[in-house]
């Protein structure tokens, strides 16, 4: 017997709102039926697990246990500076002068994610 991964579960003050934010991330749509106000929506990334989005009382206070690491199809530091302008928020910078390296960054509700170096980035460095 085994388990299959269903989804992946962000809790949010805003669900729509953050969805809406992921989606544009990863350029994947919103769940049909996803309205402003709905206490859970979600993120349809293809095949396999979605992005679940769901609403709770408190806020988040620490870091956090479990995060996403998305692998741009541009370069890295292009896609950081696209993030920004999306509304993520820079948080720690491990970029090495040698290109290596990743950038964390948080969404609008401070969830931390890394943005690891593009198939590109890294077969320039080995060249």
């Amino acid at each position: 017997m085994i388990s299959v991964l269903q989804n992946v579960a962000i809790d949010c003050a805003d669900p729509y709102e953050l969805a809406r934010f992921w989606s544009a991330v990863t350029g994947r749509p919103l769940d049909p039926d996803s309205a402003p106000g709905d206490r859970e929506t979600q993120v349809l990334l293809g095949e396999g697990p979605v992005l679940y989005f769901n609403q709770v009382p408190e806020t988040k206070t620490t870091k956090n246990r479990i995060h996403l690491c998305l692998r741009p199809d541009t370069s890295r530091d292009q896609e950081v500076e696209r993030l920004l302008g999306l509304g993520a928020t820079l948080v720690n910078d491990l970029r090495n002068d040698d290109g290596s390296g990743w950038a964390v960054l948080a969404d609008p509700e401070g969830n931390e994610f890394c943005v690891l170096r593009s198939d590109s980035d890294r077969a320039a460095m080995s060249l």
